[in-house]
C-alpha cells in the first residue's frame, strides 16, 4: 500500500510518500515448519514521487537495499567476527562490540583500497593484527 503525502503533512522535509510493507515471517527450524506464520507491517518514507515508480519498482529497491546490508558488513561480521554466536547481554555493551567491529573492517576496506593489504590476507587476520595507533593513522590520511 503506498499513500501519497507532503512533506508538510507529515512532518519529513523531502518525504512524497508513505510505503507500507506486509512481511509474513514462518519460523522455520532444521527445514521442518515450527509454528504460526506473523505478520509485520514495515514502514517506509520515501523521497520518490508518488507516480514515478510503479509498486513491483519499489519493492524491488526495498529488498535491494536490504539484500545490500545483509551482503555487505553484516555478512561479514558475522563471518569474521562470529556475531550471530556473541554472548554479550548488556546493551551498552553490544553497542561498543558493533563499533569497534565496523571501525575494524572500515579500516581494513581503507588499507585494501590503498593498496596496503598483501594478497590472500583477509579481513579476520589482516584485524587480528590491527593496534589502535595504525587504525588512527589509517583514517587521519
Amino acid at each position: 500500500m503506498r499513500v501519497a503525502v507532503t512533506p508538510e503533512e507529515i512532518g519529513l522535509c523531502g518525504c512524497w510518500q508513505i510505503i507500507a510493507v506486509r512481511r509474513e515471517s514462518i519460523p522455520i527450524i532444521l527445514g521442518c515448519n515450527a509454528g504460526e506464520p506473523s505478520n509485520v507491517i514495515a514502514y517506509y518514507a520515501s523521497s520518490i514521487g508518488y507516480r514515478q515508480l510503479s509498486d513491483q519498482e519499489i519493492l524491488k529497491s526495498i529488498r535491494g537495499h536490504w539484500d545490500a546490508i545483509e551482503s555487505g558488513s553484516h555478512y561479514r561480521r558475522d563471518v569474521s567476527f562470529g556475531e550471530d554466536n556473541c554472548q554479550i547481554k548488556n546493551r551498552g555493551a553490544a553497542q561498543v562490540m558493533a563499533t569497534l567491529k565496523n571501525l575494524a573492517i572500515g579500516t581494513y576496506e581503507l588499507k585494501k583500497e590503498r593498496g596496503q593489504i598483501k594478497k590472500g590476507k583477509g579481513l579476520k587476520a589482516s584485524c587480528r593484527r590491527l593496534v589502535f595507533s595504525e587504525a588512527l593513522a589509517i583514517l587521519s590520511r
